[in-house]
């Protein structure tokens, strides 16, 4: 029972994490909302719901200020990438760039890596760049620019989470001390700016429920995970997130994506095969 209950509630994390991708991108696409407003109302939202879920369990927030810092920035950039980006560029963009940051830093800190495990990072960085070399099916290079960042911001703030005791009542309170920031970047783009009701709708369930709840249901199922698993099972984030780009967008796949996302897959896929690590949601 304890297994099917992992199961399950990591098809559910993963589906959560997916739908970040595609909300971001109905807002923007299909309702005025701009993604400043989006950010902050998501935020605000994760926050919102992480907090129900720490008080009902009776822990104390966590969470520090560069943490929320880096959290903020991830989401920021996630917002304004997906002005530009379809939700399975920008979902494949941000997971090559988590996982090249995780890894990077640590073979900086000092791990070894063999031959297998190179080539499969020489290969995701190949997909990389086949997805980002120009042609009619590139995506703009400011918002795929906007989104490798993000996906290091949240690489950041994943090697930070480590040092966490209790990861949701941590990931809570740095969704509390993100909404400031959110509010100032807010107020900064006010001219700009404009609330839609179902943009907002689309960004407290992204917040709520895609973030927050899908947070918990992470760290919930973790402790039944084998390293490995809990790392390569982050492969299908981007694979459902362009399912639901398709059949909720109706983004149509290119050639050009499908190599590239077989190419960053399989190469992190690769390299993550024998290194047990990370278990940060790519999100």
């Amino acid at each position: 029972m304890r297994r099917e209950r992992a199961v399950m509630l990591t098809l559910l994390a993963m589906l959560a994490f997916a739908a970040n991708s595609v909300l971001c991108r109905l807002a923007l696409q299909r309702t005025a909302i701009d993604p400043a407003t989006f950010t902050g109302i998501r935020l605000a939202a994760g926050a919102a719901a992480l907090g129900v879920i720490v008080v009902v369990r009776g822990a104390p927030l966590g969470g520090n200020w560069l943490s929320a810092l880096a959290l903020f920035a991830y989401a920021a950039g996630f917002s304004f990438a997906y002005l530009g980006l379809p939700a399975a560029t920008g979902a494949l963009l941000l997971f090559g760039a988590v996982q090249a940051t995780m890894i990077g830093r640590g073979l900086w800190t000092g791990e070894r890596m063999d031959a297998w495990q190179v080539s499969g990072l020489l290969l995701a960085a190949c997909g990389l760049i086949v997805l980002l070399l120009p042609g009619l099916s590139s995506p703009p290079l400011w918002a795929a620019a906007l989104m490798l960042g993000a996906g290091i911001a949240w690489g950041v703030y994943s090697l930070r989470g480590k040092r966490a005791g209790d990861p949701t009542a941590s990931t809570a309170g740095n969704f509390l001390r993100s909404v400031p920031m959110a509010l100032l970047l807010v107020l900064a783009m006010s001219p700009r700016g404009d609330l839609d009701a179902t943009g907002a709708a689309y960004a407290i369930a992204s917040g709520a429920l895609a973030s927050g709840l899908g947070y918990a249901l992470w760290y919930a199922a973790v402790p039944s995970l084998k390293a490995t698993t809990a790392a390569t099972v982050q492969l299908s984030v981007p694979v459902l997130a362009a399912i639901g780009g398709v059949v909720l967008l109706g983004e149509a796949p290119t050639l050009r994506l499908l190599l590239a996302s077989i190419a960053v897959l399989g190469g992190v896929a690769l390299a993550l095969s024998r290194r047990g690590r990370p278990r940060a949601p790519a999100s």
